[in-house]
């Protein structure tokens, strides 16, 4: 037998009680682990792997969903679906920029520019900031990649009297932190951050490349100066299938009170 020919797939076992589609995804499992499908290549076409297995193409359809809900895989709008890596570690017990959390992964950092522009902020901004009301902010609004692939969508807004010329001096495509430590000295030392779990809107999946409602990361962050005030704001939507969050938690100690047999 030729080893260069990939081996026909088994019939699946209608008689097992195991439902056709759950079936399907974990023969995808297995040539996912197998390495027969590697990380970024694409996934057969739904008619194909119908055809192959013999079934309609709406089970293989929920296969594929199942899969892509777990992370396992993943849709790009208009070019089909593709294996997911590992999911990138959220560590919050480092301030890190998300320049800086991707290249500390092997991952190569960019972002496409949404909007950057100076306003007077919403109601939430500015008490984050602690900005009277005529203070404006830079908001600055881009979709981060790594590699090619979007990983979230972030908006910062930071008061216009700490960076004054940061329209004219700042390329959106570089890290906005070390845009701020170089030109202004201005080191972001501690953080705040609120996650919430939510859905993907029709244009965060648009930008995202996702579909409609997916499950997405929200996060939301005050970042401080060494001297304790508020530097930055920022309000993030990140793919639910690309990231995941890791913390260490620690129990205190407590004394224990002898035992009776003890004494």
């Amino acid at each position: 037998m030729d080893g260069n020919k990939k081996r026909r797939p088994l019939p699946l076992d209608r008689r097992s009680g195991i439902p056709l589609y759950h079936q399907i995804q974990q023969r995808l499992m297995d040539q996912i682990r197998s390495g027969e499908i590697k990380e970024g290549e694409p996934v057969p076409s739904i008619q194909k792997i119908a055809a192959r297995m013999g079934v309609s193409q709406m089970t293989v359809r929920q296969a594929v969903k199942a899969l892509c809900d777990l992370g396992v895989i993943y849709s790009r709008q208009g070019k089909g679906t593709f294996i997911s890596g590992i999911k990138i570690e959220r560590d919050f017990r480092h301030v890190l920029s998300f320049s800086e959390e991707m290249k500390d992964r092997g991952a190569t950092p960019h972002s496409e520019l949404l909007s950057f522009k100076i306003q007077l902020p919403n109601q939430e901004t500015r008490d984050a900031l602690r900005l009277g009301e005529k203070e404006k902010v830079f908001c600055l609004r881009r979709v981060r990649y790594a590699d090619s692939l979007p990983m979230g969508i972030e908006s910062s807004c930071l008061p216009t009297h700490l960076c004054p010329n940061l329209l004219e001096t700042y390329d959106p495509a570089m890290s906005l932190y070390e845009e701020l430590a170089e030109q202004y000295g201005i080191q972001v030392i501690v953080t705040d951050e609120v996650i919430e779990v939510g859905k993907a809107s029709a244009e965060e999946a648009r930008l995202l490349q996702i579909h409609p409602r997916s499950p997405i990361f929200l996060f939301t962050r005050v970042s401080y100066l060494e001297d304790g005030k508020p530097a930055e704001h920022v309000k993030s939507s990140y793919r639910g299938d690309r990231y995941r969050i890791v913390n260490r938690l620690m129990r205190a100690k407590r004394e224990l009170t002898p035992s009776p047999l003890m004494t």
